[in-house]
């Protein structure tokens, strides 16, 4: 579903991205960890066709959708209206299989976006993102802000879209424990390169990984 080869991308002499290469293939839920700075939202802007890149190549096949890091929902709109700015380019603007996908948000259909709490807009973006039925679903950030409880809820229903529809996922974060447990590979980004790749299980059991981003000692 994507394909990244050599991808490297600048903002101006700096270099963002370094001959980065990865893949997430159809039904695969891959995830991309690496601290603050690495490149992350880089790759995902690039993706997007937000940022061009100086070299190598990227594709991506069928609908890819994305979850922002931040959210960026419309404050004063309400849920239903957030939902419905997901399908503008994909007709039906139904948002009744959202609600069944979702179903904690019946209750807040009506209420503006900008009142709720940190995971329940965490979830409205979510269900904005699958009212276009992608393909392939990126997702920046998803456990920023929130708490376990939520993020657990939130990896929950990327699992069930997953093992349902054959949803692919890259799930882009820093949380290295909640990626690698959702994800069966894994690919470590640090200062624009990738420094490490494979099952999640082998990652986490690098000592090398396992010090810098599980917090265990090597």
């Amino acid at each position: 579903m994507i394909r990244v080869d050599r991808l490297t991308v600048r903002y101006g002499a700096a270099t963002a991205l370094d001959g980065v290469s990865l893949s997430v293939a159809a039904g695969e839920m891959v995830a991309l960890i690496g601290p603050n700075g690495a490149g992350k939202s880089t790759l995902v802007n690039t993706l997007c066709g937000l940022r061009k890149p100086a070299a190598g190549t990227f594709a991506v096949d069928g609908k890819l959708a994305l979850v922002p890091e931040g959210r960026h929902l419309f404050a004063p709109l309400t849920v239903d209206d957030n939902l419905r700015l997901g399908a503008w380019r994909s007709g039906s603007r139904d948002t009744a299989h959202i609600y069944a996908l979702l179903p904690e948000l019946t209750k807040l259909r009506k209420r503006q976006a900008g009142k709720l709490s940190g995971g329940e807009q965490q979830m409205v973006a979510l269900g904005r993102a699958l009212m276009s039925r992608p393909d392939v679903l990126v997702i920046d950030e998803m456990s920023l802000g929130l708490a376990p409880r939520v993020v657990a809820g939130l990896a929950g229903h990327l699992r069930e879209r997953n093992a349902a529809d054959g949803l692919a996922v890259l799930l882009i974060e820093q949380n290295a424990r909640l990626a690698l447990d959702l994800c069966d590979k894994a690919y470590v980004l640090e200062a624009g390169r990738i420094v490490a790749e494979g099952p999640s299980a082998e990652l986490a059991g690098s000592a090398e990984v396992a010090a810098a981003y599980l917090g265990l000692e090597a």
